[in-house]
């Protein structure tokens, strides 16, 4: 089944802008997902296994840096076809 996540994560410190960068960057990493960037969020679509298992791996990284926040969304559709 496809999803879509929206997904922000806010590092509660002076240098957030790297966290967050590396953690769009490791998201990109993957084949099987897209990932769209904006301002205040990130959509990553794919299969449901394929984006859950990305995010559960690369947020368990980032939430090593202490007074870390993710807000997300899951939905059960590809956001893309919304936008044709």
């Amino acid at each position: 089944m496809k999803i879509s996540v929206e997904i922000s994560f806010y590092p509660l410190r002076n240098e957030f802008l790297r966290p967050i960068s590396d953690f769009i960057d490791q998201l990109k990493s993957y084949d099987s997902l897209f990932v769209r960037v904006n301002g205040m969020s990130s959509h990553v679509v794919g299969e449901y296994d394929d984006v859950m298992g990305a995010i559960k791996k690369e947020m368990k990284a980032s939430l090593e840096i202490p007074h870390s926040v993710f807000v997300m969304k899951v939905l059960n559709m590809d956001l893309r076809e919304v936008e044709k």
